[in-house]
């Protein structure tokens, strides 16, 4: 990635959290229903689980994302293939339209828990599969092991997930030398304050161990991550992990943060590995055009 887009990607996030205050509140109803509308085939709440599908899969976007854009890739790519494919949209912030996963990570979860249910009810599915990208494949952690998910959910795979705090390249070591930022952080957006390396909802969030008993984690890393870094913090320790950098499968994949999630087919072909592992193939460079 060049240099500038490393700076511009930080300052995106520094300049919403100001824009917070300054965002008319008549956009976020209007704005909140067009990220609700119809998407490609999926959200179909009267698709019923095949055999060879058991199991509905939950699509969980990341930070600034919401539940339409981060998957136009990846979410026709699963329906594709017989899935029944879901997707939330979380961490809403007041008069902030489209772009979500800001608020408070612990409610969050709280949001995905419900939408779990939902899910599950009309499926009929006894339990999910789990997909997220960036904060959405690490705040359904706090799901897991804190508000009984695990008994709901078989694997959770993570793409680019925050899941030990980002440095943000060094950016979240600055912010003691400015008194006041992470005070605002928090305020404006507390999902970004808590995703910085040491806070304490990371603290709580791994205390006692990466994993819990009775769940799948895979976790799939670009070593070109900007955002999450260093890019090794990523991966998960513990039973029933598996860790995966995408350049090991394909060495000239030179996606970062971002497009690992949302264009990624190479990406996108380890996570139906992921999803059934019965029947996986091997993920190569060739695996684009699958």
């Amino acid at each position: 990635m060049l240099p500038w887009k490393r700076v511009l990607r930080p300052l995106a996030a520094l300049l919403l959290t100001a824009a917070v205050a300054v965002v008319p509140a008549a956009t976020t109803a209007q704005a909140a229903e067009t990220a609700a509308a119809p998407s490609s085939g999926w959200n179909d709440y009267s698709c019923k689980p095949s055999a060879a599908h058991p199991r509905p899969v939950v699509l969980v976007h990341g930070t600034f994302a919401n539940s339409v854009d981060n998957w136009l890739g990846l979410a026709p790519y699963l329906k594709d293939r017989g899935y029944c494919v879901f997707s939330l949209d979380y961490g809403q912030l007041p008069n902030v339209p489209f772009f979500h996963a800001l608020g408070p990570i612990d409610k969050s979860a709280e949001q995905l828990s419900a939408h779990v249910d939902k899910v599950l009810t009309a499926t009929g599915a006894a339990e999910a599969d789990l997909v997220g990208h960036s904060q959405g494949g690490m705040m359904p952690r706090y799901y897991l092991k804190f508000l009984g998910g695990a008994g709901k959910v078989n694997a959770l795979v993570g793409i680019a997930p925050n899941n030990h705090g980002t440095t943000l390249s060094g950016l979240a070591n600055l912010l003691p030398y400015f008194p006041g930022a992470e005070d605002l952080l928090s305020a404006a957006t507390p999902a970004l304050a808590q995703q910085v390396v040491g806070s304490d909802f990371m603290t709580k969030l791994n205390a006692g161990g990466d994993t819990v008993p009775g769940v799948r984690y895979t976790v799939i890393a670009t070593k070109y991550d900007e955002v999450v870094t260093p890019w090794r913090t990523q991966f998960l320790t513990g039973p029933d992990v598996k860790n995966v950098l995408i350049q090991d499968l394909c060495a000239v994949d030179i996606s970062e943060h971002a497009l690992i999630g949302i264009t990624d087919r190479i990406a996108f072909h380890e996570v139906a590995n992921a999803l059934d592992p019965a029947h996986a193939r091997p993920t190569t460079c060739a695996s684009v055009f699958s």
